[in-house]
């Protein structure tokens, strides 16, 4: 029966409680993000490459470039080498979220999540969050072949998981700009053309592979300035592979790198979360 006692003629009955919209996000982004997840068995193929890559960074950079190199103070480049990697997969692998929402996208997949009763925001913190486990698991494969070729952690245990959570934080940030990106290109080829366009300059104008002492006039400033330049130099120091030469830097950033890269990943996340949110409505509702 109904109960028509309570609701008096011509008034809209009051909605039913809801959760929070923010943790009405994060509830629904769990489930998109298990959803990710679950293609790793379905397409294991993208596991391999996105664990194969950084191990032959390592050892390309390692045994290829390493004797050309000069590091400053007595640093083996192996070691100051990891940081620079380091930085640079985290980067690289926060090109999945673009691209897989663009996949998305394409394929319609984005008109069927519309269609349900879910939070707006939850397919973006789904596909965000499920990059970060792609992400641990380069960590931890390059982490290993780093100590194959000789690198070594000379801090605490603190500071290296310090290391590891900034890498971590930092390719979050970065994936909220891939996704806005993912929503505005046409197609994956796009997003991955655009994206090694703008993280190529990013990752090598920066201190990841070459001292910055390496650079002159200009781009010594916009590596000193570089977020990626401040991520690396934040891990070497967090990793403790950093020798006299390398620990006496002249720029505020590169003095306060943990800082710096955190201040980047505050502004980046205040920025694009609320603008990938905002794409994601206009670029399905056409």
């Amino acid at each position: 029966m109904t109960d028509q006692s309570t609701q008096p003629t011509g008034t809209t009955a009051p909605p039913a409680p809801t959760r929070g919209a923010a943790a009405h996000a994060i509830s629904d982004g769990w489930v998109v993000a298990q959803r990710n997840l679950i293609k790793i068995k379905r397409v294991p193929e993208v596991l391999v490459f996105v664990l194969i890559s950084p191990i032959m960074f390592v050892l390309l950079f390692a045994y290829v470039f390493g004797a050309a190199i000069d590091v400053p103070g007595d640093v083996d480049y192996t070691e100051f080498l990891i940081g620079g990697i380091f930085a640079q997969t985290v980067v690289f692998g926060a090109t999945f979220t673009g691209a897989g929402l663009a996949e998305d996208m394409q394929k319609g997949i984005i008109d069927r999540f519309r269609s349900l009763p879910m939070s707006r925001a939850a397919v973006l913190v789904g596909r965000t969050t499920s990059d970060v486990v792609y992400n641990v698991l380069s960590l931890i494969i390059m982490a290993l072949t780093g100590l194959l070729v000789g690198w070594r952690v000379r801090e605490g245990v603190v500071d290296m998981f310090a290391g590891f959570l900034l890498l971590l934080l930092f390719a979050y940030a970065i994936s909220w700009v891939m996704a806005l990106v993912g929503l505005l290109v046409p197609s994956v080829e796009v997003i991955n053309n655009a994206s090694f366009i703008v993280i190529m300059p990013l990752t090598f104008v920066s201190n990841a592979f070459v001292p910055q002492e390496s650079f002159d006039g200009v781009l010594r400033t916009i590596v000193d300035w570089n977020p990626v330049s401040t991520l690396t130099q934040a891990c070497r120091e967090l990793f403790g592979n950093v020798g006299p030469g390398l620990g006496e830097q002249s720029a505020w950033p590169m003095q306060n790198p943990v800082i710096y890269t955190l201040g980047w990943i505050a502004l980046i996340l205040v920025v694009f979360v609320p603008l990938s949110v905002r794409q994601y409505g206009r670029a399905t509702s056409k």
